[in-house]
């Protein structure tokens, strides 16, 4: 995550918290005056609309006192979707066994884009296997991370 992410979670998590939902993490899509902030939401029984309604209000209320944002956007909450995001250590754990597309801010063996297989999430490394090759990563370095949609 970036520097202004990682202060917009610390901003934003708790008013989430307090609804009674999981910040999940939040991405912001730099685009002049259609950049997007994400807010990705979760809870055990699922996200309704309503839920997102919620919780954008909720946000909304916060970026307008605390206004650390500089440019135009627009705010957009959702549950994490089948493609769920992988924003922190314990989202890579819970992964474990699934298919995973990772690119990393930095290349690993002259490559930043892996997809295949999470073996192991500990000590903020994840294993991954890549066309049965192994590679370890460190989660710092994972620019972004999502879950591989299977269907059977």
């Amino acid at each position: 995550m970036s520097r202004l992410e990682d202060k917009l979670t610390e901003m934003l998590e708790p008013g989430v918290e307090a609804l009674g939902f999981e910040l999940v993490g939040i991405e912001f899509v730099r685009a002049g005056k259609h950049s997007i902030l994400r807010v990705f939401i979760d809870h055990e029984n699922g996200i309704t609309v309503d839920d997102c309604a919620d919780v954008s209000h909720q946000a909304s209320a916060i970026l307008d006192v605390e206004d650390p944002i500089n440019t135009e956007y627009n705010l957009e909450v959702s549950s994490p979707g089948m493609d769920r995001p992988l924003f922190k250590e314990k989202h890579y754990v819970a992964s474990i066994g699934e298919v995973v597309q990772l690119r990393t801010r930095m290349p690993v063996d002259n490559r930043r884009n892996f997809k295949g297989k999470l073996l192991a999430c500990e000590n903020g490394n994840v294993s991954i296997e890549v066309d049965g090759q192994q590679f370890q990563l460190a989660v710092a370095n994972i620019e972004k991370g999502n879950v591989v949609p299977t269907f059977d």
